[in-house]
Order: C-alpha cells, then structure tokens, then sequence
C-alpha cells in the first residue's frame, strides 16, 4: 500500500512503464516483419514466463495453492495472452503500431460493457454510455476511408477490436476470481500458458518451416522479453504499491501516445490530423467511461462488491494484475 508519499523511485519506475509498453507495439510491429506471429509470440512468453517463474522459486514467492487456482490463471491467460496479444500480434502484420496503440486504449470500454451486463456487475451510469459512444466513435474516425491513412486494413482492425474484446473478457473474468500467490507468479503462470497455447497453435498452423531466427526478430523477441515482460512488469508492480490508483493507471493514457510518436519517428508511419483527432475522441471516451465508474451508487454495495474496472490488472483496476486480479486488464502488449 502506498503511503501517500511518492519518491523518485516512483516517478522513474512510472515513466519507464509510460515509454517500455508503449514501446512494445512497435517490436510487435518489427518481430512479425520477420518471423510467424504465434511463434513469435508463443517462444516469446515460453522464455519470459520461464524466466519469471526462475524469480519467483529463487525468492521462494508464494505459489497458488489450489488445482482450482491454477484453472483460473491459466485461463486468465489464455483469454489475455493466448487471445488479447495473440490477436495484437496477428494485426499487426496488417496495421501500424500506432494505430493498434490507439484501437487497443479502448479496452476500458469493453470492460465497463461487460461487467454492466455480468450479474453483479456494476451498472452504468449515462456519463458512461456516452464516453463508451464517443470512443468508439473515435474508432470509426479513426479508421475512416477519408483520414489519409494507408495502414488500415480491415483484417488488422477487426483483429484489434477483437483483442480488445477478448482482453476486457478476461479481465472481467480475473476480477470475479479470486486466487492465491504472488502477483510475479500469477503472472509468470499466466504467461506461461499463453506460451504453451500459441506456440502450439503455430505449429498446427504450419509456421514452423517459415520460423528463421533473424537479427531483427531476435532483437524484437528479447526486447519484449526483457523489458516488455520483466522490466515493464518489475515497474508496474512498484508504482501499483506506491502510488494512489488514480495516478498508476494514468500510464495507459501515454502508452497509445508513445506508440504513436515512435511508430512515425521510428517505422515512418504516417500521422494525420484527422488521427490526431480522432486519438483525442477516442482517449476522452475512454476518460469519461473510467470517471464514471468511480462513484459507486451507495456505500453499502461498495463493501459488499469487487470493483472490477479494468484498470488496475493491467486493465487494472485502478492498475494492478491477476493476483489483485486487475493487473493485466489494460496491457495488452
């Protein structure tokens, strides 16, 4: 828990969350030039989640205690990993890195849907149906045939969408299902399957033959493992403990916008005004849909509830992960 003070420590564990994540879109963009896209992001997750685990039995971390535990973080990980970033992967063979940022910050809104319709779920308010119109809105914007952009292709699009759906179901699903371990080893277990699940399908699906370890796809691959991963998630960890949620999951907001900037500095992806635009839509959707769920209805089924809000797992409610059962919510990559 935090103190309410928040050292340097916290600020620069913060801005490399900020920069590290929303780096990670464009070493997808970069790895899946070069290899398969389940292999690559199966071998990947097979060599973070095995170099995590590695952590969590050096530092003898507390592991879940229960077969039922484990069904639950494996398929955690299979709906976040195996079919969030799976899918993010897949898309971006068709789309730019800073498009993907942008489709993906839409998450939340898909959270806020499905925890409404979830029994027991939280309702939502008309401040949030509006944000959930705006952004997706900024979606259509976004992809529009008129905004000058050559990069979306509806293969990529439809993938993303479908990402962000499946990533909002299992953070739905985390924040109703309650675990016992570490965060580190959740997490490590989570990867893992996903490892397991999408380096599998790849070779059902015939990449193996095409799978030639490159410079740059080797380069890719240890970037998302060493600091996607590992570095990103060290970081996380440290600021959902010592900064208040509200400040911690504002890195989700400056991921899309890393991205961007990177993915045109970097991939020379094109940046038009009418993206821009529709960033700000899109963002300010999003905004309105997580204010509104901060106020819950009465403070009796405040007690009695889990506030499953996709923002602190990683969609996090308010920014944690599949121990606090919120930590993978918002990050896909």
């Amino acid at each position: 828990m935090n103190s309410g003070v928040i050292d340097t420590r916290s600020y620069a564990a913060y801005v490399v969350v900020c920069i590290v994540w929303g780096s990670t879109y464009l070493a997808i963009r970069v790895g899946v030039g070069e290899l398969p896209p389940a292999l690559f992001a199966g071998i990947r997750f097979l060599l973070a989640g095995s170099l995590m685990m590695a952590y969590v039995y050096l530092k003898k971390l507390k592991l879940p205690e229960t077969a039922r535990d484990i069904r639950i973080i494996a398929t955690v990980g299979l709906f976040l990993l195996f079919g969030g970033n799976g899918l993010v992967v897949w898309s971006e063979q068709y789309l730019a890195s800073g498009i993907t940022a942008l489709i993906i910050s839409t998450v939340p809104l898909f959270v806020a849907v499905l925890d409404t319709l979830f029994p027991g779920g939280t309702p939502m308010s008309w401040k949030g149906w509006l944000g959930m119109f705006i952004g997706f809105s900024g979606v259509a914007l976004l992809v529009s045939p008129g905004n000058g952009m050559h990069d979306a292709d509806p293969r990529g699009v439809a993938g993303v969408l479908a990402a962000s759906f499946v990533w909002a179901a299992g953070s739905v699903y985390s924040s109703r299902n309650r675990v016992t371990g570490s965060m580190l080893a959740i997490s490590a277990l989570e990867t893992l399957a996903a490892g397991v699940a999408l380096t599998l399908t790849g070779i059902a699906a015939g990449e193996l033959p095409r799978f030639h370890l490159t410079l740059n796809g080797a380069l890719s691959m240890a970037y998302l493992i060493f600091f996607g991963s590992i570095l990103g998630y060290s970081c996380f960890v440290y600021i959902i403990k010592t900064m208040p949620p509200s400040i911690a999951s504002t890195y989700s907001y400056v991921n899309p916008v890393v991205a961007v900037i990177l993915g045109a500095l970097i991939l020379h992806e094109n940046i038009t005004l009418l993206e821009i635009a529709a960033s700000v839509v899109i963002l300010g959707g999003v905004v309105m849909v997580q204010t509104s769920r901060f106020n819950p209805p009465r403070k009796e089924k405040v007690e009695s509830k889990k506030r499953p809000d996709g923002r602190c797992r990683l969609a996090d409610g308010g920014s944690q992960e599949p121990g606090a059962r919120s930590q993978n919510s918002d990050r896909l990559p």
